[in-house]
């Protein structure tokens, strides 16, 4: 694995997409004819393949750069119903300058909030180079009607949002209706501009790999510009055999059209050993384009303050007290 750095030019944490061509979809017919034009998973290759990823060693360089690369992927989320605008506030501090001791450490990708502190958010952090992503469309459940979704979306833009993660309606979804699932990220799509558009699967409550993939191209084809693994709100989160799935994907997507979506892993990712592993598995499977915060993230909590010990100890040798580091 080649020492990795932060590549791309960033506009708040993303660079915007080419326009490209993506195929039409003019109707579920059309729609089914695509997601069953590919081959099926082999679970027994991807769960061996992740395994056999996993055991790979990192140089100290590569390793060190890899810390770097991981807290400029890391979305910054709090999405508790306890929420204050203070914890926000400080969530934002923690977001320009994760570590202020050490001016050298990059800032991360975005704050993740609910729509009602998006304009908050926005104040705090001026013009760092942070963006603001909320949550909409009825999150973590998905369970409310279109109008209602977009309502949600429309507030968190109107208040600033640069980023929103919207999650797909799995019961839609797992009874088949594939177009109704492709019709609403459409809908929010357009609702969303110019803000970005992450889709949250919730792969944890789709059962299968194959269906994974089923809803990695339905929210790709419906024009997402990242795939998100979950919500964190749900037993099985992010896990690596799912992320090389969706990674798999969103390459293979990028062949058939010229266009890179981005994947984000969230929920259960708390330790460096854990990002590293996932860096490994987003350059063996998607490559280098996507080694960066603009093509992949990490959605978290804890693991910011993990990766900021380890990188202490990688240039000193000893490591931080877990207190010296915001406990938000």
């Amino acid at each position: 694995m080649a020492p990795l750095r932060v590549v791309g030019d960033r506009d708040r944490g993303v660079v915007i997409p080419t326009v490209i061509t993506v195929p039409t979809i003019a109707n579920e017919v059309e729609l089914r004819r695509v997601l069953r034009s590919g081959r099926g998973v082999d679970a027994v290759g991807v769960e061996s393949r992740v395994a056999k990823l996993g055991t790979r060693s990192l140089k100290t360089a590569t390793k060190r750069a890899a810390i770097d690369l991981s807290i400029a992927m890391v979305d910054l989320t709090t999405l508790e119903g306890a929420d204050t605008p203070g914890r926000v506030s400080s969530l934002c501090a923690k977001a320009r300058r994760p570590d202020p001791s050490d001016l050298s450490v990059p800032a991360v990708a975005a704050v993740c909030v609910y729509p009602d502190l998006v304009a908050h958010a926005r104040r705090e952090l001026g013009d760092a180079p942070v963006s603001v992503a909320s949550v909409a469309t009825a999150f973590p459940a998905g369970r409310a009607s279109l109008e209602v979704k977009l309502l949600d979306v429309a507030e968190a833009v109107a208040a600033g949002a640069h980023e929103i993660d919207m999650v797909i309606d799995r019961g839609a979804f797992l009874a088949g209706r594939w177009g109704q699932v492709f019709d609403e990220i459409v809908a929010v799509k357009a609702a969303c501009a110019p803000a970005h558009l992450k889709v949250i699967l919730e792969t944890g409550e789709l059962v299968t790999y194959d269906n994974v993939k089923r809803a990695s191209w339905i929210a790709m084809l419906a024009g997402a510009d990242f795939i998100k693994t979950s919500t964190g709100k749900v037993a099985v989160n992010a896990t690596l055999p799912v992320a090389l799935v969706m990674l798999e994907a969103a390459r293979d997507f990028a062949e058939e059209t010229g266009q890179l979506v981005g994947v984000k892993v969230a929920g259960g990712v708390r330790t460096t050993k854990d990002a590293l592993k996932y860096l490994v598995v987003v350059n063996e499977t998607a490559g280098a384009a996507w080694l960066t915060p603009t093509y992949f993230r990490f959605g978290a909590s804890s693991l910011l303050n993990d990766l900021l010990m380890q990188r202490r100890k990688q240039r000193t040798g000893a490591y931080a007290r877990p207190d010296e580091f915001s406990g938000d």
